[in-house]
């Protein structure tokens, strides 16, 4: 199979950085899926790897999470899928990733793709949509309000991937007003596209832009996509007492006691976690991405496809990760699978 490898972390625009690569078939065994590619996206999660931020390679690692494909062979346990289904998954931190030709991956992080939605579209959406449910619905529990608080929810830098599908879910499954900050004017009209009721600037204070808003109390919870080191006085500042902040970027450092006066409750989210330790309700994220498709199919969520870079190969998925790394991205940019 045909695949795109990094062997050790370095700058994107570094020679090498990413191969094209060939490698032998894999096959699947126990619950495995053998699923052949037809489209990817690409996520923070995919440049921080290659610099070597979690792991470094010693010999070609594939990278890649998002995807979505058609099922051509099953391991010998699997039950929820067959030859000739269509799926969508972000598959497991640890396994190679989907930046190839074909992947093995568990059943059970795996939903059906969206009827809707062709191969790209999806292929925006599992990595995303996996985190923000589990962030808003396992770690916040947003549906359990916090006394005297807004029934309000900021989410930081809400154009992002996650900011963009978190919205969504936050309109379409609970009655949280969601603020959204941007502060470029073509991301505060994408997030206000997307349902938020308001939008607030974060490169300005915080906690000003969200009293300005006049809302009869101070929010609950926020959400926090990026920047989170930068603006946590901010964030502390605005937050109710007993209200609960959730993170999935990777502060340098985080000093968490001046959330004690509060009573704040600091809340990590790591979609890969289910995976990596094998947890007893992995199975779960099937269970979330066959709920999405759903909503997909209902109308009632839109695929966070921004931005198509063409064929996945070495160069066009350089130019992702360089724009993913620059900060500027809006939604999710995909590949559309190899070159015959």
């Amino acid at each position: 199979m045909r695949a795109v490898t990094y062997t050790e972390g370095s700058p994107i625009a570094a020679p090498g950085a990413l191969v094209d690569t060939t490698f032998a078939d894999p096959v699947p065994t126990g619950r495995d899926l053998l699923v052949r590619v037809h489209a990817v996206s690409v996520n923070p999660i995919d440049t921080k790897v290659r610099q070597g931020v979690y792991q470094q390679a010693c010999t070609p690692k594939i990278l890649g999470w998002d995807a979505a494909g058609i099922v051509t062979a099953v391991g010998p346990e699997a039950r929820l899928f067959k030859p000739g289904d269509a799926v969508f998954y972000a598959g497991a931190l640890d396994r190679p990733g989907s930046n190839a030709t074909l992947q093995c991956v568990d059943e059970r992080l795996v939903g059906r793709k969206p009827d809707t939605l062709g191969f790209s579209a999806a292929a925006a959406l599992p990595l995303t949509a996996l985190t923000a449910w589990e962030m808003l619905f396992d770690r916040l529990d947003v549906s359990k309000l916090v006394p005297g608080a807004a029934t309000a929810l900021l989410i930081i830098g809400g154009a992002g991937g996650v900011g963009s599908i978190a919205i969504q879910l936050a309109r379409q499954l609970t009655e949280l007003t969601v603020i959204a900050t941007a502060s470029r004017p073509e991301t505060a009209q994408w997030c206000r596209d997307l349902g938020a009721h308001h939008i607030v600037d974060h490169s300005k204070p915080l906690a000003a832009e969200v009293a300005a808003l006049g809302l009869v109390s101070v929010p609950g919870f926020v959400f926090a996509t990026t920047g989170t080191d930068a603006h946590l006085p901010q964030i502390i500042e605005l937050l109710a007492p007993q209200g609960r902040l959730g993170l999935i970027d990777d502060p340098a450092t985080l000093d968490v006691m001046p959330l004690k006066p509060k009573s704040l409750s600091l809340h990590w989210e790591l979609m890969f976690t289910r995976s990596l330790f094998g947890t007893a309700d992995m199975e779960r994220q099937h269970e979330i991405l066959t709920e999405v498709s759903r909503l997909i199919d209902a109308g009632k969520l839109h695929s966070t496809l921004n931005e198509s870079f063409g064929p996945l190969n070495a160069t066009n998925l350089a130019r992702a990760h360089a724009l993913i790394e620059s900060g500027r991205a809006k939604g999710k940019v995909v590949l559309e699978g190899f070159d015959d």
